[in-house]
């Protein structure tokens, strides 16, 4: 991560654009280089500015965002934050991160400054955290699966955990494993409430695999793969007979985040 970090913000609402500065301003580690009104805009100023992290709205006139996340990441990668009501349809947001953001934040419906504020904190985060990411082209899952995998009974799970660029990632990874892969996979992530549904389904129509938002209690089957569903932990449990099922809980409440890696991944252990 750049000790300070160059900021981009796209939006095109002047008030939006004033207020995120002002949030991001918040962090001596972060430096708001200049605000664009579009796609269009942003593309000139990107090429000027040559900014670390961009923030970016959906929905633009001119160009709008997922045109000019396309665009920009043809030219020159760059980290880039989505930062959007997109309540018309979750479809935009996976639109974005397909086309190669890194993260997307919520924007509140409603865009009082008390309630445009209260993301200050997390897109501070995903800023600092986008600018340690590196950006993906989009592109077609091209590379070769595995020749061969072998069953074995050295192990009952695959674990998986990601942060930042993560559902990319995914999309690059889960479609190369083939369906006779001999264990479950489950996986944590971070997306807003309402995403992961919407994004297993994508996965899945993408991959040879099955791929699900865990619901809990559910029997863990080799060939399937359970993600986390926004804001609940995901982890394992084994009877005493052997079976293994997932399991969904608030609690602990005391992590960082939520789903939380680490508590997938003890369960496992």
């Amino acid at each position: 991560m750049p000790e300070i970090i160059r900021v981009l913000v796209v939006d095109d609402s002047a008030y939006v654009r004033k207020v995120i500065r002002q949030m991001l301003s918040r962090s001596p580690f972060i430096d708001v280089v200049g605000a664009a009104r579009d796609g269009k805009e942003a593309l000139e100023m990107t090429a000027e500015l040559q900014p670390d992290v961009i923030t970016c709205d959906l929905i633009m006139p001119e160009l709008d965002g997922i045109g000019f996340i396309r665009e920009q990441m043809q030219r020159k990668p760059v980290s880039i934050v989505v930062v959007s009501i997109a309540s018309e349809s979750g479809e935009l947001v996976l639109s974005a991160l397909d086309a190669g953001a890194v993260d997307f934040v919520q924007k509140p419906t409603a865009l009082a400054t008390d309630r445009l504020l209260e993301i200050a904190d997390d897109l501070i985060e995903r800023v600092k955290a986008a600018a340690g990411a590196r950006p993906m082209v989009a592109q077609a899952a091209t590379a070769a699966a595995p020749s061969r995998i072998v069953a074995t009974n050295a192990f009952d799970v695959v674990v998986i955990g990601i942060s930042t660029g993560g559902p990319q990632a995914l999309k690059a990874l889960i479609p190369k494993l083939p369906s006779g892969f001999p264990v479950p996979i489950a996986i944590v992530l971070h997306m807003p409430v309402g995403y992961t549904e919407l994004y297993a389904r994508k996965l899945d129509e993408q991959s040879q695999l099955t791929v699900v938002e865990a619901r809990g209690g559910e029997s863990v089957e080799a060939g399937r793969v359970y993600i986390a569903p926004a804001g609940r932990h995901l982890t394992l449990r084994r009877s005493v007979t052997g079976q293994v099922t997932t399991h969904l809980d608030v609690r602990p409440i005391d992590t960082p985040y939520r789903p939380s890696v680490d508590a997938l991944f003890h369960s496992a252990a």
